[in-house]
């Protein structure tokens, strides 16, 4: 039985520059980072020091391909959530990170942003119950 979601996959172009981009741009933390000298370099992110239950993997998208051909090394539809949207969205711009309009939808106030490569994200502020 699958109980927790460990870690999700994402393929990019240059991992340093990912990797900059999500700790300090972001405000993400390097959980591990792997690189004995082969082209399989590992760096895994989290939102908190502690790693958290969910953790993002970066992985360089061309040595990916080439190992296994077969994986869709598109990017996944990631949702993160916020306590404070209006915060965060400030804090995005300020950090010249591109951000689209926040939008209000059933659930709650949502906005998308890029990284480097052009990969979007969204973040969510869940309505109070």
């Amino acid at each position: 039985m699958i109980n927790q979601i460990g870690q999700i996959m994402l393929y990019v172009d240059n991992q340093e520059e990912a990797l900059t981009f999500w700790t300090e741009k972001i405000g993400f933390h390097l959980v591990s980072k792997e690189d004995n000298d082969s082209p399989m370099k590992w760096m895994e992110i989290a939102p908190t020091l502690e790693g958290g239950a969910t953790s993002i993997v970066l992985h360089d998208r061309a040595f990916i391909a080439k190992m296994e051909p077969e994986l869709n090394l598109g990017t996944p539809s990631l949702m993160f959530f916020t306590e404070d949207i209006d915060r965060l969205y400030e804090d995005f711009k300020g950090k010249e990170i591109t951000v689209g309009e926040i939008v209000s939808m059933p659930s709650g106030r949502i906005f998308n942003f890029a990284d480097p490569e052009n990969h979007y994200f969204a973040v969510m502020e869940r309505n109070k119950a």
